[in-house]
């Protein structure tokens, strides 16, 4: 969970546009919690759009319209059913949850294969589990897609965040990735990122 400092508010056509004081990572489809700006104000939202330029309003076909001569960074255009604000200064917060939970224990109880976890294996499956999570999600993230936390987005992308909780789960007590060994014990190096790369759709140009 990240927060970050409201300076400046306006509501404007039935959105609300907030600036923050420093950058974020936040994109269109993103769920944020603001609080500081009033009753009326206050809640959460999906963000529609990170403009650039001061927001002037919707026109006649339902088109932002911005100033292109104003630019304004740092900002999140968001709907809300509110009479118009001018935009002025404001002492607010944003909290943006970045907890995925798009796979769970039971997922990777199954792919492992797994009878009967024991209590330990239980709690270090959890552990892989969260940051399998974190990582599948800050990848495409960074790729470029934006994702909801709560639903993964699809079947292939759901199994290779799977494949990486099994894979660190695996990797439990080794120094460096799990191995198998063959004759003389030559350990061969077992790995399956470029597959599980691959299913999470990063590492290549983003696709629809």
């Amino acid at each position: 969970m990240a927060t970050f400092a409201i300076t400046h508010r306006q509501v404007t056509d039935n959105y609300l546009v907030v600036q923050t004081l420093e950058g974020t990572d936040i994109g269109t489809g993103q769920s944020v919690t603001l609080a500081g700006l009033g009753a009326t104000l206050n809640g959460t939202y999906t963000v529609e759009d990170v403009p650039t330029f001061l927001f002037l309003g919707v026109d006649d076909e339902g088109d932002w319209l911005f100033d292109p001569n104003v630019t304004i960074l740092n900002q999140l255009l968001m709907p809300k059913t509110h009479a118009d604000i001018a935009r002025g200064a404001v002492d607010g917060t944003l909290t943006w949850t970045t907890t995925a939970t798009w796979i769970t224990d039971a997922d990777v109880v199954a792919w492992l294969g797994i009878a009967s976890a024991t209590a330990n294996d239980t709690a270090f499956i959890t552990t892989a589990v969260n940051a399998a999570n974190a990582y599948a999600y800050r990848r495409r993230r960074e790729a470029g897609y934006y994702d909801s936390l709560s639903t993964v987005p699809s079947a292939d992308v759901k199994l290779g965040t799977i494949m990486f909780a099994g894979s660190l789960y695996r990797e439990r007590g080794s120094v460096d990735s799990f191995a198998s060994f063959e004759q003389m014990g030559t350990p061969v190096a077992f790995g399956s990122n470029g597959q599980i790369n691959r299913l999470l759709g990063v590492n290549r140009s983003q696709v629809a």
